[in-house]
């Protein structure tokens, strides 16, 4: 019986912040697969182990969770001021599609030591000993990134002891500012707050008229108040990731608020933007005890958030979210802003399901429009693992 046998494609397996991915040099990939299109698409679901009816992505990288079924491209860049180009592909792990429309914040602390370990930044920009600064153009959503990735004797440090919640060993630091995170999002025409306003009523089928603050930062996301969908804003994963009921609600706010901010326009194409837009629920203060056993007091955050991400709530917090959360937080007026108390401010230390998390935002007004220069927070990464991933040679 004839059959066709495996090819082998330089990879490296990374944990970056909370999440986990599949990172590849653009030139190691196949000559088909170089470019955008059902070819790449195709051979990234197989190495992730998509589609998959079990939902468990047994033959592939993936982790079965939205954190853990990403994919990272990453070549040197032709733009000026910047070292490398960073694209992100966001893996359905039951449907046979890719998401390219948003950034992975997580992931975007693991891309700077890839491209400094890659040879994709300039030796003459690396130091022997103290911090490269990694000008990363971030291709998914047009925007730059800037990592400061520890270097210790000619070679990127992983290990230290910088801890983050969500992540079970400590390691070393990574700084990530992200420039001017308003997303430019096609039919968004650019703006933070795509209708105008800090706070809208979303009527939303089936669950009612909702206050929301629909935000386009790091990620579009639509934040809406806990308390208003039944809940507190102390919630563990489990108490709504097996209740269909609750993830149907989400599911519904996100499509109707998707075609509120302009990324859809009809809320059926929701379902072939899964990573985009997100949904979270946000509260005031209160002690809970996080998925690890940590206690939260009161007096460690200034407010509560949960995050859906992939139809699913994310065990901590994604980083794209975390911009989302920091850049409400410095507008007084939004949800997020008033739920941590209002006024102006320029950090915000928010409870996740995993613990806590601060983030900073630099927030003024021009012309009448809020305009965020950067957002800052830091992570951690690690190679976990390096050398080939093996795909059937039929496999795209």
């Amino acid at each position: 019986m004839s059959h066709i046998p495996q090819i082998k494609i330089p990879a490296t397996y990374m944990r970056g912040g909370t999440s986990k991915g599949v990172f590849f040099r653009l030139q190691d990939l196949p000559a088909s697969a170089q470019v955008p299109g059902a070819v790449r698409d195709a051979l990234l679901l197989r190495v992730i182990g998509s589609p998959d009816p079990y939902g468990k992505q047994i033959d592939g990288m993936g982790g079965a969770t939205s954190s853990t079924s990403k994919t990272v491209i990453l070549s040197k860049s032709g733009r000026l001021d910047h070292d490398c180009d960073y694209l992100f592909g966001q893996v359905s792990i039951d449907k046979a599609f890719v998401d390219w429309s948003g950034n992975c914040g997580n992931l975007s602390a693991a891309v700077g030591s890839f491209a400094i370990s890659a040879g994709l930044v300039d030796a003459a920009r690396i130091p022997h000993n103290g911090v490269a600064v990694v000008r990363i153009w971030q291709a998914n959503i047009g925007k730059t990134i800037i990592a400061h990735v520890p270097i210790t004797d000619g070679a990127v440090q992983e290990t230290g002891d910088f801890e983050l919640d969500g992540v079970t060993f400590p390691a070393a630091e990574v700084q990530l500012e992200f420039m001017d995170p308003a997303a430019e999002e096609e039919g968004a025409g650019g703006a933070m707050f795509p209708t105008g306003n800090l706070v809208d009523r979303l009527e939303v089928p089936g669950v009612g008229t909702l206050t929301v603050t629909m935000i386009n930062a790091g990620i579009p996301t639509i934040f809406v108040n806990a308390d208003a969908i039944g809940y507190t804003g102390t919630e563990l994963q489990d108490a709504i990731n097996g209740d269909a009921k609750a993830l149907a609600m989400f599911e519904t706010i996100r499509a109707y608020g998707a075609v509120r901010m302009g990324l859809i326009k009809h809320i059926d194409e929701a379902a072939k933007r899964q990573h985009t837009p997100k949904v979270a629920f946000v509260a005031k203060p209160a002690a809970y005890v996080s998925s690890s056993g940590k206690q939260v007091a009161v007096a460690d955050i200034d407010v509560l958030v949960r995050a859906l991400s992939m139809g699913k709530l994310h065990h901590a917090m994604m980083g794209t979210a975390a911009v989302a959360i920091g850049t409400a937080a410095a507008i007084p007026g939004t949800l997020v802003n008033l739920a941590a108390g209002g006024g102006a401010r320029t950090a915000v230390r928010f409870g996740h399901p995993s613990g806590t998390l601060r983030v900073g935002a630099e927030a003024n007004q021009v012309n009448g429009e809020w305009v965020v220069t950067k957002a800052i927070m830091s992570r951690s990464a690690r190679v976990l693992m390096e050398g080939w991933v093996r795909v059937p040679g039929d496999a795209f």
